[in-house]
């Protein structure tokens, strides 16, 4: 049984990134991410880091920021375990490209493990393309770089 819990997305400060970390097991279960999250990344680019708190805690969010060339990059999107296929994913994805949008990103961009089919199916459903580029986190380290243009409309890929 999915949840329905209404959720306000807003501006991430450090103390949330703090929290975010006490719960890291029920975003990323067993993969230890810990250390991709930046407190550096939440204090210079507040505005496009974001959270969807509810009453019951935060149950997602996504950091991320905008390159100088135009580009909203997104570094982690998670949602917490009892808050998946909500459509949460989805809502912060969308308020990341308004907010990314509004400091002049053209495109969004993300890059995953080429062995988190979860994260490629959820890109593609969003409309983004995904290609593996290799050697482009290091020789021999693959990754599945996805792109796409804005605006975006989460519904309509």
């Amino acid at each position: 049984m999915i949840r329905v819990m209404h959720t306000q997305i807003t501006s991430a400060g450090t103390t949330d990134l703090h929290q975010v970390l006490a719960d890291h097991h029920r975003y990323w279960g067993d993969r230890d991410l810990r250390s991709l999250h930046l407190l550096a990344l939440v204090q210079e680019f507040g505005e496009t880091c974001l959270i969807a708190r509810a009453e019951d805690g935060i149950h997602g969010y996504i950091i991320g920021f905008v390159t100088p060339t135009g580009t909203g990059y997104v570094h982690l999107i998670a949602t917490r375990d009892d808050t998946r296929g909500t459509g949460l994913g989805r809502r912060l994805y969308t308020a990341f490209a308004d907010a990314a949008h509004r400091h002049g990103a053209l495109r969004l961009k993300a890059i995953t493990s080429l062995g988190n089919t979860g994260s490629i199916a959820f890109h593609r459903r969003l409309g983004f393309d995904a290609k593996t580029v290799d050697d482009y986190n290091g020789p021999g380290q693959a990754m599945v770089v996805f792109q796409r243009a804005l605006p975006f409309d989460a519904m309509q890929p």
